[in-house]
């Protein structure tokens, strides 16, 4: 078997809390439900996503990002290390929270969701320390994966010598976009944008085949990828190469939740590219492991040995 390879996440990381009860009343304050808590619990998020399926498939993993001086940011650490995921390149930010999104859920119906976050720019200290961090980690790591949820963590000031850096010393540079800091990612290794961020940053749509290969091809360039993945839903996936465009249908059977699939998606194709697959096997791969894990409820992952059982069986 092939060794595991080294991935490095850096992008906006998150908790996501959920807060499970029952409703039997309403407020006497207000014409609002009161819910009679029964369970609470956290999982990673965002980036943190990220981190979770690569863990899964079994990468030694490490993470740059910026958390707060609080609890939850202590927690979100504590979580990481728990996964045996290298935390030296956490940032603590005194000026803003950590980034928690919290589901209320009554009945199993999502009832509210409060967000806890800022995406004011960060200052020139805690933007200094994420560089000099993501600078002395490039050498040593397979591949790094940004993940850019446009929280702020991921800026068009400092990412383009990042890029640059970590390809300088051989590695690849996965990015899952933001349309809005397209500018930024210019010489990744590749991007993995869904139709509608892909129409964003081409600005026109890319609703069918024909767009997709006559558009996507022109973002390509623009771009400066060497490779370009377009996740197209139940259309499947586009694999934009120099040397045409492939277009892989959807293997999911049964879609019970699409929550978290393109960072399960990004996770596999970074991982396989990192073990020698070509782009198009890591993309054939990541297209499997799409329609896996949106058969299966909530934020999931999925293992190696799930993607080639259902390779072999296919």
């Amino acid at each position: 078997m092939s060794r595991q390879p080294a991935i490095l996440v850096f992008g906006d990381l998150m908790l996501d809390e959920f807060i499970r009860g029952r409703v039997r009343r309403i407020s006497p304050e207000a014409p609002v439900p009161v819910l009679e808590v029964e369970e609470e619990h956290w999982v990673l998020g965002g980036a943190g996503n990220v981190v979770n399926n690569l863990v899964a498939l079994g990468a030694k993993v490490g993470v740059v990002g910026v958390v707060g001086d609080d609890t939850f940011g202590r927690l979100l650490n504590e979580t990481l290390e728990e996964k045996g995921v290298d935390t030296r390149g956490l940032v603590v930010d005194l000026t803003r929270p950590t980034i928690r999104k919290t589901r209320v859920i009554a009945h199993h119906q999502q009832v509210v969701r409060v967000d806890r976050e800022s995406k004011a720019p960060l200052s020139d200290r805690v933007r200094g320390d994420l560089v000099e961090q993501l600078t002395a980690m490039a050498d040593g790591w397979d591949a790094v994966i940004v993940s850019d949820y446009g929280k702020g963590v991921i800026e068009k000031q400092s990412l383009p010598a990042i890029i640059a850096a970590f390809r300088a010393q051989g590695a690849i540079v996965a990015i899952d976009p933001k349309p809005q800091n397209m500018a930024a990612y210019l010489g990744a290794t590749f991007l993995t944008p869904n139709h509608f961020e892909a129409g964003q940053m081409a600005g026109v749509e890319m609703e069918n085949d024909a767009e997709v290969e006559q558009q996507g091809m022109a973002l390509r360039k623009t771009l400066q990828c060497d490779d370009l993945l377009i996740t197209r839903g139940e259309r499947g996936m586009s694999l934009l190469l120099d040397d045409g465009i492939h277009h892989l249908p959807t293997v999911a059977q049964e879609v019970f939740d699409v929550t978290g699939a393109g960072d399960t998606v990004i996770s596999v194709m970074t991982y396989f590219l990192a073990q020698g697959k070509s782009p198009l096997e890591a993309a054939r791969l990541a297209n499997i492991a799409g329609g896996i894990v949106v058969g299966k409820l909530g934020t999931a992952t999925v293992t190696v040995d799930e993607i080639m059982a259902h390779e072999s069986a296919s």
